[in-house]
Formats: C-alpha cells, structure tokens, sequence
C-alpha cells in the first residue's frame, strides 16, 4: 500500500474478544492434530479448479480430472540471494520479461504510454498497482480452455495507486494537486486506473510471452463500472442509494487486492481497504439521528469527520464524485436521495466473467463485507457442499468460511451460463467466523441470526441475514471470533486440502496490553517481540508475520471443527531460535510479512509473497517456493513472556515441521520499494506470471520531475517501455530448458 496511507494498520476491531484460552474450551484431542492427515496422490492436481483444491470427502467422489503432472517433492533450482537492487531477480536457470505495465493500451485506438503524466483514457489502458490474478486458457479458436498453454487471459487487480497527500502523484505532470479542492482531471484518472484488467496473452513461436494490445477480449472494470448486488443484502434497505433507490445496482469496485477462481471458471476479486476512500462530515452522527449506523460505521473506519484518502468528493458536483461523501445529506428516510449508504455497496468478493465481458459483474454479498483478501476454494466433491476461505486483512481481524446452500454438481464444471452456476453456489450458503483455542483445536461458528449471541448483540441490532451479510465484523464480534495478526491471502493445499492463511504482521500485539486495540500473545498469534530495523528502529509487536495452516474435521467443508498449526513463522535468520525463529530458518530462507499465497495446482509448490517494511534495510521483498508437510508434522512450542510485575505469561502454540534446504527457498528478489503479488500460471507449470507492485513508493513528489531522485525506476531500467516513471507490472517467468517452474 501506499507510503503515505497505510490502511491496514488502522484498528477498527475495539471488541473485548478474548484471544483462545478462555473463549474455548478443546472440543478435539490433541491427538487427532499431530495424527494429521495426507490426501493421495490422486487428489493432488486439479486442472478445472484453478489454484485452489481442499479434501473433503473420499477420493472416489472427486471430479475424474486426473492429474497430468507429478507434484514436485523437492526444489530444484539454487535459492536466490537477497537483493537492495532496482531489478528483479530470479533463479540461474531461470529468465523472465516485463509484458504488462501500468497505462499499457488495450485496444488500437489508444495512444501508446508516454509516463510522463500526460497520458489519458485510463479506461482502456492497464490500471495501477497490478495485484492478485488469475489464468483463464483460450483455444486456438478462441474458446475457454482449461489445458490451453500458450494463450489465454489474465484476470488481473488493480488495488491502488502511488500516492502522496492526496495525489496519485506518478499519474500527473507535476504530480498533482496535494489540496483540496481536487481537479476533476485529475480524479478522473484516479477513478480509472482502480479496479480489474482482463488482458491477453499470448505466447508467440520463439517462446516470448507478450500481450495482445487489440483483443476482443480486454476489457477493463473501474470504479464506474455498473454491477448488481447478489445474495442475502440484494435490496436490503442497507443498500439503497441515489443511484440505486431498490438496493441491487451499484458502481465500481475498489482497493482490489487478492484472487480467486471458481470451479465453474469465473474471477472472483477482493475488495480490500476501500473505505478510506470516503469522507464523513463532523455533524454526521447527529443528522443520522445517531442510529446504529453509526456504530457500524465507525467498526468500518469511518467515523464522522473522517477524511477521504484522495479527496475525490471535491472534484465537482457530478454523481461520480458526489458519490465519495458517505454524509447524510437528503431530507430521505431511505437514503434514496444521497450517499450515505454508499459505503456498504464495497467490501465484497465480486463474480467476473473473464470470457465474457457482456455479463455484469457480481457483488456476492452472502460471502460477507470486510477487508477481503482472496477467496480460496476446497476441492468440489459431488453432493456435497463447495467451501470458500476469506481472510479480513486489518489488525485484530478475523477469519472466515462460506458454505454454499447446493451440492455441488460436476456437470458445473463447464457450464452454458457462468455467471448463473455463481448464483446456485454464492448466493446462498452459511458464513462462518473461526474461533482458535490453545490446544490446537477450534471451531467455525455460524453469522446467523439463530445464534443468539448475535440475536441479541447489545452493541448493534442486526434485522436480518442481510444486515448480517453487510456488517459482517460485528457479527463476528458478537461471537467472540480469535482476532488475528492481520489475515492476508489464503490458499489450499493440493496434496492434502489444508488451508493456509498468511498473516502478515501486527504491531498491535504486546505481552500487557494497554489499550482496546492492542491484544495480548495468544496460541494461533503467539509472538511478542521486538525486531531491531537498520540498527536503530525498534518495531514491536509481530513484525514479520506467519503462516498459519488448517485441517478441516472429517466432515470436510461442512466441518464445524478443525485442527491447526503454524506452518512458518517469518523472521530474521539471525533471530533468537527459541522465541523469533521458531521455524530455524537460514538465509537463503529467511523472509518478513507474507502477504500473497498460492499454491501451485501442477506442481504442488507453495508461493509466498512479502510486502514487507521490516526487512527492507535488508532486502527487498522477495518471493520464495515451499513444498509443506502438514498440520501436526511439528511439535508443541511454549513461549514465554515476564510481565512488569515479574509473574510469567506462558504461552503454548504449535509449530510446524522446519524446512529443509529442499523444501523452502528464495525463487525472486523485487526491485526497491515494490510488493511481491499475484501469481499464476499456465496449466502445464511452465511459464508462471507474477506482480510487481508500486516500485519506487519511496519517492518524494518533490522529486517528480527528477528522475535520478526515484528510489526506483523499474522497469524502463530492464527495457520497458518509454520514461523513467516506476510502473506497476506483470512479469512471465519461464526456466530456460523449457521445463516446469521449480523442478
């Protein structure tokens, strides 16, 4: 995210939730976690589901998508070493090329990018800060294909901008205006250039991967685009606005982060850290009558008075701007005359149709309104229920599971409408919240008004399973829902169905906490330390991260318990074994703040992304391969803490396995100031296409006119393009033998 504006650590989250060991008591013996599980070979890869795959039945139930290649049981390539230099760096062996970059023209009629700030018609240009996406294969004749591997498209995020003050200052010729009132010109570029890209690509006879500037099939959604409203808050009052006075349209989508792809082949995107991007006025709460909106106003960060993140709402009176002021301003007791509910039409996972640019994209409301990160999906098993994992990625968040109401049916696997297989399996279903306990064990516990603990939540009356659906954090606050160290992406793993969740860091966590918004070490978020940056900093709390796994109990996506661990702690190689570096990671390991997570369907291979501010003086942010064990294949770890008092604060968590040598190692090295993001690949795991992210965020907008003073300025440095402006990008990676990625 940007330097300037760092969303993710703003704490909304002021709940009295306990953090495990008196909230829960252990419903499963410790026994069943370190027993654990291994799927067989024959659940390891499926091609028709995308990234992500999760056991939950017998094998004999499974889609017969056999797999077509071996999972990877080792590492084949020499780790990377860590990098301060303003390039990329991947693995001997291993060559990769820029091929989609901020501003890039996705139909003939657009100008070339000129990156000088004078640029326009970002509506048909490649948007900013490329994030997570997806790969949809296409034919030769142009139809969706799910073996296709040397052309397809890219369903790609686009989450934010490089910002200072209020500019998105790299869009701009002298990088724009910093005061408000804000110039509708250069709005209007910031408008477009959030949201998704569908792009494609193509891989030519020589082996160059580059893409198609004309396809009849790039398209791309912003904040503007027409979408409807899907499931349980479909004209729920919540949702009424000017622009929509039934409650079932909205505008755009925005601060998309993370990915998923479903098993009938559609795009599903996260909305992220939007609502910083509306303002409130100081009067707000009275002239709302001070009802409960309030209060879940201010849950959501937006508490009157606030401050919109680039002051969009002063760039005129026009609805597209006027839209950015989530005020009461109507004399309406509906708000069928303003703004005011305009906030609750972002934070969703939304349905696209990448083959398809004619359907609407869909805002899937029963999956819950939070910070989404991505949405990672269990392995279809017929007659059974499909599960969708979320992560709310904000201090103190919590984490989640969809179960749609259908069982899954394998002839959706392909099937005539898309976007109506989304409609049988996301809009109806129950949505979970986990609740972790100390002995390794915890439970999923229904958002539902049949739980009385939300039926009866004095801090907010929730009307229905709409409201639910819309103020998602509150209703897992009323049932005591384990906050955790700021839920990044999650994934599945193909060998075995295990969920892997990253969480990124927090520095919130302290051994006495002192305020609502910190939150004491607890079994799942264990570490409370402080990590020493450039020999001078101190940042405490859990600043490089982990990665927590879960197994689901025998029931499989309907499960109501599982077991977990700790797959991987981040940390310094250097750091204390005993308390930091509880994984004994090595240098050619070592890494900080995970954030990206996706599992390879080919090969096996767990890719981990950092965007990180830890280990910056160090290295920049890298990505790193990993072949995982299982929850259990570690040992139970105590912690121990003293308080002020002198009296000791224990407390017990389970770590996994340590990596070897073969099994975790450094693949790629960023360039200065970027986040490692997004990654897929083409279905034979031989070319595999990953996101850099805002290189260059340290630069001053001072320093806007001279290029010498940007901190980065990747990719014109690798041959990129025309002017020295850092640019968000899509590179392909492909190993030079022509093999599979990592072996």
């Amino acid at each position: 995210m940007s330097k300037t504006f760092a969303p993710d650590e703003i704490d909304y989250n002021n709940s009295r939730n306990e953090n495990f060991d008196s909230v829960l008591q252990a419903r499963l013996a410790r026994r069943s976690l370190l027993r654990g599980a291994v799927g067989s070979a024959a659940a390891a890869v499926f091609g028709g589901v995308g990234l992500t795959a999760c056991g939950g039945g017998s094998d004999d139930d499974l889609i017969p998508t056999p797999p077509t290649v071996k999972p990877l049981d080792k590492l084949g390539f020499a780790a990377v070493a860590k990098s301060l230099e303003d390039k990329v760096s991947v693995p001997a062996g291993y060559s990769f090329s820029v091929i989609y970059a901020l501003g890039d023209p996705l139909r003939a009629a657009t100008a070339d990018y000129k990156n000088d700030g004078s640029d326009t018609d970002y509506e048909n240009r490649a948007g900013d800060h490329h994030d997570g996406m997806e790969w949809f294969g296409l034919s030769a004749d142009g139809k969706p294909s799910t073996t296709a591997a040397d052309r397809g498209l890219l369903g790609m995020n686009h989450e934010a901008t490089t910002d200072e003050k209020l500019s998105s200052f790299f869009l701009h010729a002298n990088g724009g205006t910093s005061t408000l009132p804000r110039p509708a010109s250069e709005v209007d570029k910031e408008l477009a250039i959030h949201g998704v890209s569908v792009v494609e690509v193509k891989k030519a006879g020589d082996g160059k991967w580059s893409y198609v500037k004309d396809s009849a099939f790039n398209y791309r959604l912003t904040t503007l685009t027409e979408m409807e409203i899907s499931g349980p808050a479909r004209g729920n009052k919540l949702l009424v606005t000017k622009y929509s006075p039934t409650g079932t349209k909205t505008r755009g989508t925005l601060n998309n982060c993370g990915t998923g792809k479903t098993p009938w082949g559609t795009l599903l995107t996260g909305e992220e850290n939007w609502a910083g991007y509306f303002t409130r006025s100081s009067t707000d709460d009275a002239a709302r009558g001070n009802d409960k909106s309030v209060a879940a106003l201010k849950r959501y960060g937006r508490s009157q008075g606030a401050a919109s993140r680039h002051g969009w709402e002063s760039a005129g009176s026009e609805d597209k701007y006027v839209r950015w002021n989530n005020s009461k301003l109507g004399s309406s007791a509906d708000g069928s005359d303003d703004y005011r509910n305009e906030m609750n039409a972002q934070g969703y996972i939304v349905e696209i149709d990448a083959y398809d640019k004619s359907k609407l994209a869909k805002k899937r409301t029963a999956l819950g309104r939070f910070a989404h990160e991505s949405a990672a999906f269990g392995t279809p098993v017929v007659g059974k229920p499909l599960a969708a994992y979320m992560g709310d990625d904000s201090r103190g968040e919590y984490i989640y599971k969809f179960v749609s109401a259908a069982n899954w049916d394998a002839a959706d696997a392909n099937p005539a409408n898309r976007m109506a297989a989304g409609d049988k399996y996301l809009d109806s279903g129950k949505l979970y919240v986990a609740k972790f306990a100390s002995d390794g064990s915890g439970q999923w516990i229904e958002l539902a008004l049949s739980n009385s603990a939300i039926a009866g939540y004095s801090a907010y009356a929730f009307a229905d399973q709409g409201d639910i659906c819309v103020n998602t954090r509150l209703a897992a606050d009323a049932v005591g829902a384990t906050k955790m160290d700021r839920p990044e992406w999650c994934s599945v793993n193909p060998a075995n169905g295990e969920i892997y969740f990253a969480l990124t860091n927090n520095s919130n966590r302290r051994v006495e906490p002192s305020s609502s918004s910190q939150m004491a070490p607890d079994s799942a978020n264990p570490r409370v330390y402080t990590d020493v940056k450039g020999g001078s900093s101190n940042q405490t709390g859990n600043p490089n991260g982990h990665i927590l796994r879960i197994k689901e109990g025998s029931a499989g996506s309907t499960a109501t318990s599982f077991t977990w661990d700790v797959y991987l702690f981040g940390a310094e190689s250097t750091a204390a074994a005993g308390s930091i570096n509880l994984s004994s990671l090595t240098s050619d390991q070592d890494l900080s703040s995970p954030d990206g997570l996706v599992f390879s369907p080919s090969t096996g291979i767990c890719w981990i992304q950092t965007d990180d501010g830890a280990y910056t003086d160090v290295t920049n942010c890298m990505m790193l391969a990993a072949i995982p064990g299982q929850v259990g294949d570690g040992a139970k770890k105590t912690l121990s803490y003293t308080k002020a008092d002198g009296s000791a604060l224990n407390v017990d968590t389970y770590v996994g396995k340590a990596p070897t040598a073969d099994t975790l190692k450094r693949f790629l090295v960023g360039p200065k100031d970027c986040e490692i993001t997004g990654l897929c690949e083409t279905p034979d795991g031989k070319a595999i296409f990953v996101n850099i992210q805002h290189p260059g965020e340290g630069t001053a907008m001072a320093n806007i006119g001279d290029p010498s003073k940007y901190s980065s300025q990747w990719p014109s440095n690798a041959g990129y393009g025309a002017g020295k402006r850092p640019r968000s990008a899509t590179i392909v990676i492909t190993k030079n033998d022509g093999g599979r990625i990592g072996s």
